[in-house]
């Protein structure tokens, strides 16, 4: 919300001395987030005065059209005499009035006026559009024209506004009401312990029966509606220039009159408003739901098919504009001069008759149906934003108020008698707290005259004395139980004079044991050159085709999101590979080629069989029944570990020779993984998406005696690697975190290292080309017994020595008692009961024997 201070002032009497930064700095402790102060015309000097278009000569003999003109400044620059100007601008004409800048001005920016030689004449300043005065767009693509009532000469600065302090504040979803000028405003009043004068006060007519019909469908979606219309128009009418300054300065684009002041008292009050064109809304405006399929026409030129879930305002023939949202072109305001939105030519012709008699809408409409139609239709419009974060209901009837007043004295209207107003019954919002629960809350003695004090403040009524029966202002909806109102409490005495304390954790508490796992394993990684990255836990059903997923693959099988931040991804992720993919095409993309990324985290992956839980209740805590329906209801949610590769795994230089990361460094990706839990992985060759058939690692452990599968590991499959744009040869793993963990020995221990030589005995065994060198392992490491500390695959060999469809596995197998050194009797015992079990369980043969 952009808030000129100069606005400001008209509804607070701030001291004469007091600045936007002064504004500024107590506004931020009532929790206002201001995030600039804007000095506009910062470094503005004069003279810029307004002139009067005497003659244009055209000069053509140039590639663009040049235009010498004079004007009449008055006694501005010194003479009196006509001041002469080279423009390029083509939209004004002799007769009109101007605003000329003259020689030794200086506008923002520092850049300086003088008299200079172009166009093989002298200038001797400049007429200005709105751009180059920091105006901002006023909709005329050319320099400024003004009313013919301006005196020649009058100073430009102080007529057009130039110089003010515009602070622009963050306004968080809670705080709507801070979306207008009334809302700041009472803020502002508040902080500086100032009477408000408020915007919305105003004589108000009563309701009658001879107004525009109205018919509302649903008082669910629309519980206010106000219609008041204005008749006799001025078609040619112009919003003046403080009307268009102050929509300029608030960040909005002046348009016409009508629309000019609909949006000046949205921007004042908070309320959105449209007006209607009479002449072509056809029989009682109504407001229902949208028929699926029906089509509307919005004012940016859009036809958009509407959602049965969307509501709309209505006329005889059918839908007119999207409640809340945005209105429709069938019915739009038509200036003189200015048709806002594409028109059909009928529509044209009717424009440029200019609209004489307007209907004004002011109505209330359900935030959640408005934040979901412009969701829906990807249609965020001021109207939406305040709207969808609540808007007073009973400022309806005074905005719409407003609205009639200034097209009553602007446009030279005359309001008609009727007022339609259709409200559904409803009572105020009234809240019971304890008069101390602010003190408790903030573990400070405010006292009950404080706790009163400040909810009067905001607008609330209090009642009681201990007990406090608190009616909340309709311009709060966000107050809705007693911690809202000690927030409101403590933020107006001040955050910053909250105590500190340091909480005290209990004796012997701190990370579990699942927690210094999780540390561990990214330590791991980190240690082995992974870089970690944090993804959005979103997917869309685009990404799950890219990997290549069969249509009954459980990682299909998603959470649904009912309001997801993207419509390309509304459920919730399944594998952590999408992310990382996304993460690695980024980065390949931006020149960095060689890489190794991890995530650790949670997946989510329902079976179907999860139930809608209850309404939690909000007012007390849940029962054990409710929190557990609550757990059945969550589908489960394994944390995974990941890691992608790509490019170099280990760089060349004056060492020598570097080597590409491949599908073994993803592997052991996982065994380091492993390691840290202390788990044993079992490698197998398998075939799964999105990995090469003939590249792929099935990873296994043991979970209560089980073999049990945990993720896989490889070369990503070629299509794959097409679809998501990744470097050739890109390499993934992936892991189910917490069974690794369960499969784990516990808490790590440090090793005992024994003070007795190791017995190194190598072996090389032939086996059919398809067991798995996993199986050979197991078998070797069961039958070496305790005495074995480690072993090592060092080689594998296939030749025609072998035989066809043989091949031999080289293993180094390391012997070591705790107690004595080993003799060679020991160590070769050890050995051939490891080939004797590896024989029997694979058919392995000793190499040369």
């Amino acid at each position: 919300m952009r808030v000129p201070l100069s606005w400001l002032r008209e509804y607070v009497d701030l001291p004469a001395t007091e600045t936007g930064r002064d504004v500024q700095a107590k506004l931020v402790p009532a929790g206002l987030e201001v995030e600039t102060v804007e000095q506009l015309g910062a470094g503005l000097k004069g003279p810029l005065v307004v002139g009067k278009v005497l003659t244009i000569d055209e000069l053509t003999e140039f590639k663009k059209p040049i235009r010498f003109c004079t004007l009449d400044v008055g006694d501005a620059n010194g003479t009196g005499e006509p001041q002469e100007v080279i423009c390029g601008a083509r939209n004004f004409a002799v007769g009109d009035k101007v605003v000329v800048v003259l020689p030794g001005a200086v506008l923002a920016g520092g850049f300086e006026i003088s008299a200079r030689e172009t166009y093989g004449r002298t200038s001797h300043g400049m007429i200005c559009s709105s751009g180059e005065l920091g105006m901002g767009d006023d909709g005329s693509g050319g320099i400024i024209v003004l009313p013919p009532e301006y005196e020649v000469g009058t100073d430009a600065i102080e007529l057009l506004q130039l110089v003010d302090e515009v602070l622009d504040i963050a306004v968080t979803p809670d705080r709507g009401y801070c979306l207008s000028m009334r809302g700041i405003a009472r803020e502002t009043a508040i902080a500086y312990g100032l009477p408000l004068r408020d915007p919305a006060l105003l004589d108000v007519p009563a309701p009658n029966s001879y107004g525009h019909r109205v018919e509302i469908a649903d008082p669910v979606g629309c519980d206010h509606f106000t219609a008041r219309t204005v008749t006799g128009l001025d078609p040619e009418a112009r919003s003046p220039i403080w009307l268009k300054r102050r929509l300029q300065k608030a960040g909005m684009r002046p348009i016409s009159l009508a629309v000019d002041i609909t949006n000046y008292v949205m921007l004042e009050i908070g309320q959105p408003l449209h007006a209607y064109d009479r002449k072509r809304v056809e029989g009682a405006i109504g407001v229902r739901r949208a028929e699926q399929g029906e089509e509307l026409t919005t004012l940016d030129g859009a036809k958009r098919v509407l959602d049965a879930a969307d509501l709309v305002i209505t006329d005889d023939r059918g839908p007119i504009g999207l409640a809340g949202v945005m209105g429709g072109a069938d019915t739009e305001i038509a200036d003189g001069e200015i048709a806002p939105s594409p028109l059909s030519s009928s529509a044209a012709e009717r424009a440029a008759r200019g609209t004489t008699e307007v209907v004004i809408e002011a109505a209330h409409f359900d935030p959640i149906s408005i934040a979901r139609t412009a969701r829906r239709h990807k249609l965020a419009s001021e109207a939406s934003k305040r709207f969808e974060r609540g808007v007073d209901p009973h400022a309806a009837s005074a905005a719409a108020q407003r609205t009639v007043d200034l097209l009553v004295l602007l446009a030279g209207g005359s309001a008609e008698a009727g007022v339609t107003e259709v409200v559904a019954p409803s009572g105020p919002h009234t809240i019971t707290m304890a008069a101390d629960h602010p003190d408790r809350v903030a573990g400070l003695a405010y006292g009950r005259e404080t706790v009163v004090r400040r909810l009067q403040q905001v607008g609330c009524d209090v009642q009681g004395q201990d007990e406090l029966i608190v009616t909340v202002p309709s311009w709060r909806p966000d107050l809705r139980e007693i911690n809202d109102l000690a927030e409101e409490v403590i933020r107006l005495e001040g955050y910053e004079n909250l105590p500190s304390t340091l909480p005290r954790p209990p004796a012997g508490r701190g990370l579990t044991e699942r927690q210094r796992l999780y540390r561990r394993v990214g330590r791991a990684l980190a240690g082995a050159g992974y870089v970690e990255v944090l993804n959005y836990p979103f997917i869309g059903t685009a990404q799950l085709d890219q990997l290549g997923l069969d249509a009954d693959d459980d990682r299909r099988r998603t959470v649904d999101l009912v309001n997801p931040l993207v419509d390309t991804e509304p459920a919730m992720r399944t594998t952590l590979l999408p992310g990382l993919f996304g993460a690695l095409r980024r980065n390949d993309g931006r020149g960095s080629h060689d890489l190794a990324l991890y995530e650790s985290g949670l997946v989510f992956r329902p079976t179907g069989e999860e139930k809608v839980p209850a309404r939690l209740p909000v007012d007390r805590r849940p029962t054990p029944e409710q929190l557990a329906s609550l757990d059945a209801a969550l589908p489960r949610q394994p944390r995974h570990a990941a890691v992608v590769l790509a490019g170099a795994r280990e760089q060349s230089g004056w060492w020598g020779a570097g080597r590409p990361a491949e599908w073994a460094d993803a592997v052991e990706a996982a065994r380091t993984v492993a390691a840290e839990a202390g788990a044993e992985l079992t490698v197998e060759s398998g075939q799964y998406a999105p990995w090469h058939p003939g590249r792929c690692a099935v990873l296994y452990v043991t979970v209560d005696g089980e073999r049990t599968l945990v993720g896989h590991a490889g070369e990503v499959h070629p299509r794959v690697i097409k679809a998501y744009g990744l470097p050739e040869r890109t390499c993934a793993m992936e892991l189910e975190l917490d069974l690794v963990e369960r499969a784990g020995t516990g808490p790590l221990r440090a090793p005992r290292i024994s003070t007795f030589p190791v017995a190194t005995q190598d072996v090389a065994l032939v086996v059919a080309e398809d067991v798995p060198a996993a199986h050979v392992e197991r078998a070797l490491r069961e039958g070496a017994g305790e005495l074995l500390e480690s072993l090592r695959l060092f080689d594998v060999f296939t030749g025609e020595q072998l035989g066809e469809g043989r091949k031999s596995l080289a293993y180094a197998l390391r012997f070591r008692a705790a107690d004595r050194t080993l003799t060679v009797d020991e160590a070769s015992a050890a050995r051939d009961a490891a080939v004797a079990l590896a024989a029997e369980r694979t058919g392995a043969v000793l190499r040369g024997a």
